[in-house]
């Protein structure tokens, strides 16, 4: 690794990519490439530079928000698979694959919610 070079990526125009990268949904191994760094050296810098680490949240923040809200729009459609992916996800306390055994004995309940 070149002495210094993680300055550039601590720069207002390297975050700017970094988080450009990032809502675009490139995945930290892509980005490391565009960045003509190893993997390894960009998750190193995500744990010394909290800029880096918090740029590239912020993007994938964005992103996350969007696809969330659509599969939010599809579950409301009526979109099964949608409500199904979302309510496993958010309430998964009720909507498990495999319940969970909270009895003490050997009695096992099973709710079949679909």
């Amino acid at each position: 690794m070149a002495k210094g070079k993680y300055e550039y990526w601590l720069s207002d125009e390297g975050l700017t990519l970094l988080e450009g990268w990032a809502r675009d949904g490139l995945t930290d191994e892509q980005i490391s490439k565009n960045m003509g760094i190893a993997a390894g050296t960009l998750y190193d810098w995500k744990k010394k530079y909290p800029k880096i680490s918090e740029s590239l949240k912020k993007g994938k923040a964005v992103v996350d928000f969007e696809v969330e809200s659509a599969l939010l729009s599809k579950a409301k459609a009526g979109d099964v698979t949608a409500q199904i992916f979302w309510l496993k996800n958010r309430r998964p306390d009720k909507w498990r694959d495999k319940p969970e055994n909270t009895s003490q004995g050997s009695e096992v309940i099973i709710i079949d919610n679909i």
